[in-house]
């Protein structure tokens, strides 16, 4: 392989983490009401555009043959969807920066969302001042991953493993709620709990289009997810589901339309309302840019080798781990979507005896022969697969991974 395939697949890579990157402080943005991280969701566009054009550059010098132009067709149309992915970041930016409005109940309801966004300064002389990221390993440790640090006036978005924290750093995670204590708890801050609304009479008639708001939220980011899981493992069945998940969101989209001009009808004011149209939108369009991307397993195309060897190498990673007799997560039970012991993933699908179970609630209990698909950071690959009952080996020639048994 020559340096024009590994630098698309770097390409590749960095583009996708780049947009998710964009939706999640987009969304923390519209959480805190933060003006400076919206706008460095529209710097981070820019980053994103100049990404799409030079693979599509490259794209179009490597097609040589029929052939090669119908493997690029795939890639570009992967690159499509990921740039969708980042206007819908932009969308929800421009809520804050254009003060469209949103109510707080939505700005609370939004704390209970599978994953949130959590902000914490780090106090002097606490756990994590002058450490790495990489050597705290908060993914693993507390179900939170760093997406960006405020360093006195400026920002450090999407920080290498080798940033280490020093007081008075703001940092914005995302991850399980579950873990917003320990966090916390390492970096010296004081206990936190989720601000009342207040009075909230006004809203009453919002109530459902705020509910429904967050389960979109919800909906649209398991469905890009599935939608990475379906292209890395060529699974039909995963890329049905992605359909079903979009086919959803238009449906609950329509719904908060209805609710919100209902809504309007009543307010003397309807301008504060306008965000959650806004929302609701950039939501749907995350699920059509999910769709997008799993056309190219429902239309049969051959994929080109460079995808998958792209959405295996970025910084959250998609696996799929059998559950062997015996081990330590055989007979355990999950809650919230937590795998395991400090391994920071979470779970997307469960599949048992022919049938799935995508992104599963509540509290689950596992069995051996039970087939996870599951999304988390890579550094936490090797415990999972460890709790699953195997040892993970990589064949860097073909990047592909291999379960060792741990038991014979």
């Amino acid at each position: 392989m020559d340096d024009r395939p590994r630098n698309l697949k770097a390409m590749l890579s960095e583009a996708k983490d780049t947009s998710e990157l964009m939706v999640d402080l987009g969304y923390a943005a519209l959480f805190f009401g933060d003006a400076d991280m919206a706008d460095e969701v529209l710097d981070l566009e820019d980053k994103l555009n100049e990404l799409v054009h030079e693979m599509r550059a490259v794209c179009v010098l490597a097609a040589r043959s029929p052939r090669d132009a119908d493997h690029m067709s795939g890639v570009l149309h992967l690159v499509g969807a990921i740039e969708r992915m980042g206007n819908a970041a932009v969308d929800i930016a421009k809520i804050v920066t254009h003060k469209l409005g949103i109510p707080p109940a939505l700005v609370n309801d939004l704390a209970a969302a599978h994953e949130v966004s959590h902000r914490v300064r780090v106090r002097e002389g606490s756990a994590v001042v002058g450490r790495s990221l990489d050597e705290l390993e908060l993914p693993a440790e507390t179900g939170m991953r760093v997406v960006a640090i405020r360093r006195s006036k400026d920002w450090i978005a999407d920080p290498d493993d080798d940033e280490v924290l020093r007081a008075n750093d703001v940092l914005i995670t995302r991850g399980a709620a579950e873990g917003i204590a320990e966090l916390r708890e390492l970096t010296g801050a004081p206990a936190w709990h989720v601000a009342a609304s207040g009075d909230t009479t006004a809203l009453t008639d919002l109530d459902r289009a705020v509910d429904v708001l967050v389960e979109m939220k919800n909906v649209s980011e398991a469905a890009v997810a599935l939608a990475y899981s379906a292209l890395l493992f060529k699974d039909a069945g995963l890329a049905a589901e992605v359909v079903s998940l979009e086919d959803r969101l238009d449906e609950m989209q329509e719904h908060v339309e209805v609710w919100v001009l209902r809504s309007a009808a009543e307010t003397i004011d309807p301008s504060p309302l306008r965000g959650l149209l806004h929302l609701s939108a950039a939501a749907e369009e995350l699920g059509n840019a999910a769709q997008q991307m799993v056309w190219l397993i429902e239309a049969g195309e051959e994929l080109h080798p460079v995808l998958a060897a792209a959405l295996g190498d970025s910084d959250d990673v998609v696996v799929k781990f059998p559950v062997a007799a015996g081990s330590a997560l055989a007979g355990t039970t999950v809650r919230a979507g937590q795998l395991g012991d400090d391994t920071g993933f979470h779970l997307l699908a469960l599949r048992r005896g022919g049938r799935s179970t995508m992104r599963p609630r509540g509290v689950v209990a596992l069995e051996a022969g039970d087939e996870l698909i599951a999304y988390g950071p890579w550094e936490g690959r090797d415990d999972l697969a460890e709790q699953c009952g195997y040892r993970l080996v990589d064949d860097e020639d073909t990047g592909e991974i291999e379960l060792i048994p741990l038991r014979a």
